[in-house]
């Protein structure tokens, strides 16, 4: 255990002092290095949790916890035992036409392989992929309704594990606040509720 936790080490200190991105906006935002049975993937932080330090920070935070804490786990116990990551580190800055810019496909290469490392270092039973960004990476995904509500068997970086995917809980976004989305999120939740990774989480 000493070893794994001088390599997370050395792997934050090395992920907080990236500059690869030159467009990307630092600093580079991450959750607690925890080793967990479970990996949250995000997509990218938005222009507050820099200044907050830690993923999401803001509103879309605010409807993501609430979520969890519905099957049993509250905004600073899910911080404190799940590894909280995203596809993109810092915030990508802003779209002219609205809203935050789509990272590029080099961003998100080159933020993969501090992802890959995670996976090696923590070796995740279950995957929580939020947002299409994000679930694009693991699952070949078009419609949101053909993927959420189902557990996936998932290959992510050499790593097998599962996945359950979440919609992205942003403001902007009716999907998860419309049919289907309403109740393929309770399904998506039933089904975290009861996988024993969660179980292991929740008990501590």
């Amino acid at each position: 255990m000493l070893i794994q936790e001088q390599s997370m080490r050395v792997h934050r200190e090395a992920l907080a002092g990236c500059k690869k991105c030159p467009l990307m906006i630092g600093p580079v935002v991450s959750g607690s290095p925890v080793f967990s049975p479970i990996l949250l993937i995000g997509q990218a932080p938005g222009d507050k949790e820099g200044g907050f330090g830690k993923p999401f920070a803001w509103t879309a935070g605010k409807t993501l916890f609430k979520w969890f804490e519905r099957i049993g786990l509250d905004e600073e116990t899910f911080r404190s035992r799940v590894y909280m990551a995203a596809v993109c580190r810092c915030f990508p800055g802003k779209n002219p036409k609205g809203g935050d810019r789509v990272p590029s496909l080099d961003e998100i290469g080159n933020c993969a392989a501090w992802l890959r490392a995670e996976i090696d270092l923590i070796r995740p039973a279950l995957i929580l992929p939020v947002g299409k960004l994000a679930i694009s990476q693991l699952i070949e995904v078009k419609k949101l309704n053909e993927v959420i509500g189902k557990v996936h068997t998932v290959n992510f970086h050499g790593h097998q594990a599962e996945a359950i995917p979440l919609p992205h809980p942003s403001g902007a976004s009716t999907w998860h606040r419309m049919e289907p989305g309403i109740s393929l999120l309770e399904e998506a939740l039933s089904l975290l509720e009861a996988h024993p990774a969660w179980r292991q989480v929740r008990k501590g």
